[in-house]
């Protein structure tokens, strides 16, 4: 038998595992496009259902809290029943809860559906992220995780477009029942490429590991989550922040002191990860999550602009994290983590800075040319820190740090939103007004722009170096 060449046998690794992460990108895109699709058909569900509209934030709460309680949970799941095995039971669970919130009749059942849902949530992504870090090598790795990022930055941005359009045309039943097809498409599909991949030796189970973690990462995001939408008074969402953080600090001591810890913290020594996860990737998560926030809100509340006209600008943002994707890998192959993460995230942050100065005498061309600007660049730096944060993990660090990167991304999605609903709240107060104006919007994406800035420059402690092993720089600037 003729021997395969080496170029031919990585040429069929790089596209196998290209086709792990477009599967897993898929069921993804299918999670997190339903938590954006929804929040436009509220009003038309709470009808449906007899309530008050307010009385549907409840279906959106549970789905996250329970997603929380059950996150640090899925490496370990992943490890003991294999990764494969999980991601097609939480694949599973998502897409037949989503049948039966489809189906529901009443407030109750849907948030009981909601529930269930939320468990398939919490274990996709870091499970399915864990089968693209099995399946792609370093050279390989900067291309499947922008496979898996474009969803984390598609979805918010088109969600709720998609689910105007769906409400208005069709019913409210139809941003749940959508998922179906999408989901039983990802079954076959992980069927038949996900290879099925077990751990040699799993650790038990640390039950108290699990309980601290999940009460810890519940009660914070809980406590975000009544911020954002106003849900519980001051001293109640303060006491909800302090005990989650209390817990936290009581999970970090147990997991330091066990001998086969739920989550192995060693992936926190690495610079590459704590950075890109942890300090400078948090901060810049949090300009990351709030734009998508900002953007529609300042054309429909600041400019008055009707959903329609909104769409256009949104639309706009959307194109231009799309369009970064084809220039994702040979910019960092050419540039580097660390000048991308500085400069790129710099760009990112002016474009978001620049949003401030639009007015209603801005032709409409230059603001959707800053739109898209500013979704070419968020993209880029996502897609960036997602990739930096695996570049240095070991295989015995991989579940561990793939639960520990959902947790904290987690907490800067709502962190973000909250930030950004924090000044619009404080600059309506200042100025004594009832409702929020132009002038809050600007300052909003103002404060966020120098969230932005100062993470950017804090990449500036990363050797030169950082991640090349990933991205291929060092090999392409020997004289560096």
């Amino acid at each position: 038998m003729t021997a395969i060449p080496n170029e031919t046998q990585d040429d069929a690794t790089a596209r196998n595992s290209r086709i792990v992460a477009l599967v897993v990108a898929i069921a993804f895109f299918m999670q997190m496009l339903d938590g954006t699709i929804v929040i436009t058909s509220l009003p038309q569900m709470a009808a449906s259902f007899g309530v008050q509209p307010v009385a549907m934030s409840i279906g959106i709460t549970v789905y996250m809290l329970t997603m929380a309680a059950f996150i640090p949970l899925s490496g370990w799941l992943g490890d003991r029943y294999g990764a494969r095995n999980i991601f097609l039971v939480a694949i599973g669970i998502f897409t037949l809860a989503s049948l039966f919130c489809g189906l529901s009749g009443s407030l109750g059942q849907f948030i009981a559906a909601r529930a269930v849902q939320g468990i398939g949530g919490a274990l996709m992504t870091p499970v399915g992220r864990i089968i693209v870090l099995k399946n792609a090598s370093k050279s390989q790795l900067v291309g499947a995780i922008a496979l898996i990022t474009w969803p984390a930055l598609i979805a918010p941005v088109v969600g709720p477009v998609l689910g105007s359009v769906i409400t208005t045309w069709f019913s409210w039943h139809w941003n749940f029942l959508i998922n179906i097809p999408i989901g039983l498409a990802g079954l076959a599909l992980v069927l038949r490429f996900v290879p099925d991949q077990r751990e040699d030796r799993v650790r038990r189970l640390d039950l108290k590991g699990f309980v601290l973690s999940s009460v810890s990462l519940t009660l914070v995001l809980a406590g975000l989550e009544a911020f954002v939408h106003g849900t519980a008074n001051a001293l109640a969402i303060a006491l909800l922040l302090a005990l989650g953080t209390v817990v936290g600090i009581l999970a970090t001591r147990h997991f330091k002191a066990v001998a086969n810890p739920l989550l192995d913290l060693s992936a926190l020594k690495i610079q590459t990860f704590a950075m890109s996860t942890l300090s400078a990737g948090t901060a810049c998560r949090i300009a990351i999550n709030a734009t998508p926030f900002l953007i529609p809100l300042t054309f429909q509340v600041g400019f008055g602009l009707d959903p329609i006209e909104t769409g256009i600008y949104v639309l706009a943002y959307f194109a231009g994290n799309l369009a970064m994707k084809t220039a994702t890998t040979p910019l960092l192959r050419r540039f580097g983590f660390r000048t991308i993460l500085v400069g790129n995230g710099m760009l990112a942050s002016l474009a978001i800075g620049a949003c401030a100065a639009v007015s209603t005498g801005t032709p409409q061309m230059v603001t959707l040319a800053l739109l898209f600007a500013a979704g070419l660049f968020r993209s880029m730096q996502f897609t960036a820190l997602n990739t930096l944060g695996f570049a240095d993990i070991t295989a015995s660090q991989r579940s561990s740090a793939s639960t520990l990167s959902s947790m904290l991304q987690q907490v800067a999605m709502l962190m973000g939103v909250a930030v950004a609903a924090a000044v619009l709240n404080l600059s309506q107060a200042l100025r004594g007004a009832e409702t929020a104006a132009l002038t809050d919007f600007r300052l909003a994406f103002l404060a966020v722009a120098a969230i932005g800035i100062v993470s950017a420059l804090r990449f500036l402690s990363l050797p030169r170096n950082a991640g090349s092993d990933v991205s291929g720089h060092r090999a392409s600037t020997p004289g560096e």
